[in-house]
């Protein structure tokens, strides 16, 4: 059933919601997928007297919101409340003037020609990581890349300031607030439970242990007279325009943020890029061949990187197809219009990444891994860092340190051949689910 609003946006009925409600808090990508292809690129849902949920794939929308008004749309709660609970007010749970004055701040700490200087911190705890890897038997290749993920943000961050026990204690405490989280928002009708129950408390006191050990290594950092040159160097040396630097409790706030956002979806990348790897065998031995003439002919890594368009092409096109941050959602401040659809102020808009990267509008045989379609320069809808002011800080990090991973796992190894379909778990972010893969060592 449908209503037709005077706003121009069909809305769903509620009694539809509801009746799939289960079926949404296990899935809710196929209800949406569905809804979309009945009613267009643009929907509501229309909750009693509440403001209405506004659910896009439409890209010039989501180019509006996210850039050309940016101005009149604002986090939403999940961030700027719920994640900001456990993380603190960083970047990624700010807004308005303090959310600017960090972004300023700690922009030109993530610049090409900083991160540059990191490259062989984030080679090295790659090469190590990609040890565990087992052969001649399946494995699940996700906790590995989960963990490299977050060695990598912890050196990239710390250099050598950090041990094995405090990395450990950190990744579970960082892993246990998400889980929390994921919780809180699939289960908001248990709420109660949570706060009375004492979990939510439990968390918080995890997340307090935590920015004591970060404390600890930051009063270390300072009390040293020699520079390791990483992260957390830069991030104590940058300025606000008054010439003060971020005080303590800022900063630790930003580095719980690198923690989370820095690992999470990368691991995601990495392990659906893995995936789509043992399905097509060619396309390993391009990448294998292309690594090994970037490194014979490269004379440092940043001209690796440079020299491997292709693995960086296959990593962007699974990016396309399982986009790690598959939904941005953003919150109205006031009334406002696009392309003939009323937006009244407070409504919650929802752009699906994950249609709006398989949208047959927009990409040829979207549902087909065509690694070689991002070698060319025509501009398509893709948003796999977000978009305008707020896109992904760390973007160049992400990429790099996903180029240089698949680099070193393809070179080191061949995945053996996998056919059924990928599995997939959407949470807050879009995760892999039973990533089963078989290495076998790849003869030079």
């Amino acid at each position: 059933m449908m209503v037709r609003e005077n706003n121009n946006i069909p809305t769903v009925s509620v009694f539809r919601f509801y009746a799939n409600s289960r079926q949404i808090l296990k899935n809710p990508l196929p209800f949406h997928i569905n809804n979309f292809n009945k009613l267009g690129d643009t929907f509501q849902i229309k909750l009693g007297f509440g403001k209405p949920l506004i659910f896009s794939r439409d890209p010039q929308f989501a180019e509006y919101v996210l850039q050309r008004n940016h101005k009149n749309y604002k986090k939403s709660p999940i961030q700027t409340k719920d994640m900001a609970k456990y993380l603190g007010k960083g970047l990624l749970t700010s807004e308005g003037e303090h959310w600017r004055k960090q972004r300023k701040l700690i922009q030109p700490a993530f610049h090409k020609k900083q991160l540059e200087k990191l490259l062989e911190t984030i080679k090295s705890a790659i090469l190590f990581e990609i040890q565990k890897i087992k052969t001649e038997q399946p494995i699940d290749i996700f906790p590995i890349f989960n963990d490299l993920a977050f060695q990598t943000v912890v050196k990239s961050l710390f250099s050598s300031a950090i041990n094995k026990s405090e990395i450990n204690r950190l990744q579970h405490i960082t892993e246990a607030a998400q889980k929390m989280l994921v919780r809180e928002l699939r289960q908001p009708y248990l709420g109660w439970w949570f706060h009375w129950g004492g979990a939510i408390r439990k968390h918080q006191n995890l997340v307090t242990e935590a920015r004591g050990i970060l404390k600890k290594i930051v009063s270390d950092r300072r009390q040293r007279e020699n520079r390791e040159g990483d992260l957390l160097d830069m991030l104590l040396d940058a300025r606000y325009e008054d010439g003060k630097a971020m005080e303590e409790e800022q900063l630790l706030d930003e580095i719980l943020i690198l923690f989370t956002a820095g690992h999470e979806t990368t691991s995601n990348a990495l392990t659906f890029t893995a995936e789509l790897l043992a399905r097509n065998p060619e396309v390993q031995e391009k990448i294998a061949s292309e690594v090994m003439e970037a490194e014979n002919t490269a004379t440092d890594l940043m001209q690796v990187l440079k020299s491997c368009p292709y693995t960086q092409n296959v990593i962007e096109e699974s990016m396309r197809l399982y986009p790690p941050a598959y939904f941005i959602d953003r919150k109205s401040v006031e009334d406002d219009y696009f392309e003939g659809k009323f937006v009244p102020k407070g409504s919650s808009v929802l752009f699906a990444i994950y249609e709006v990267h398989q949208h047959r509008k927009h990409w040829e045989k979207p549902e087909t891994f065509i690694p070689q379609r991002f070698s060319e320069n025509e501009k398509r809808p893709y948003f796999p860092f977000g978009a305008g002011p707020r896109k992904c800080i760390g973007n160049n990090f992400a990429m790099y340190e996903m180029i240089l991973t698949i680099a070193e796992v393809i070179k080191q190894f061949k995945i053996d051949y996998k056919e059924e379909s990928i599995k997939i778990n959407p949470l807050i972010t879009l995760k892999p689910k039973d990533a089963f893969l078989q290495f076998k060592k790849r003869e030079l």
